[in-house]
């Protein structure tokens, strides 16, 4: 099969057509070279969907955070959260520990 041969097949003409070679240049180029190009696109929105995600985490969290200071403005439950958290106390009173063998067993395993 000589060269005259070859380029005279349909497939080989229509590829060798300059409009069809300007388009698959104009495309290899938007799709790998540009700097809008399609993998960076790709990448772009895979860090717009991490970012959505993590708006969605936080805002779970200040809606629990505005919950809990709506809580804590009831003075009964600031003196409860502050006894159980930080082990608190009135003046003259004494706060005694209870830990049952079971939780000194899961505070061991931890560590």
């Amino acid at each position: 099969m000589s060269f005259s041969e070859f380029r005279k097949k349909k497939w080989v003409r229509f590829i060798s057509n300059k409009y069809v070679l300007i388009l698959i240049l104009f495309i290899t180029w938007m799709i790998f070279f540009d700097t809008n190009s399609y993998l960076i696109h790709r990448e772009l929105e895979g860090e717009i969907d991490a970012l959505e995600d993590n708006t969605e985490f936080y805002q779970k969290e200040i809606d629990h955070d505005k919950s809990f200071i709506k809580k804590m403005e009831d003075s009964n439950q600031m003196e409860k959260f502050a006894r159980e958290k930080y082990y608190l106390k009135k003046e003259n009173e004494d706060i005694y520990i209870i830990e049952h063998e079971d939780s000194i067993k899961k505070k061991e395993e931890k560590r």
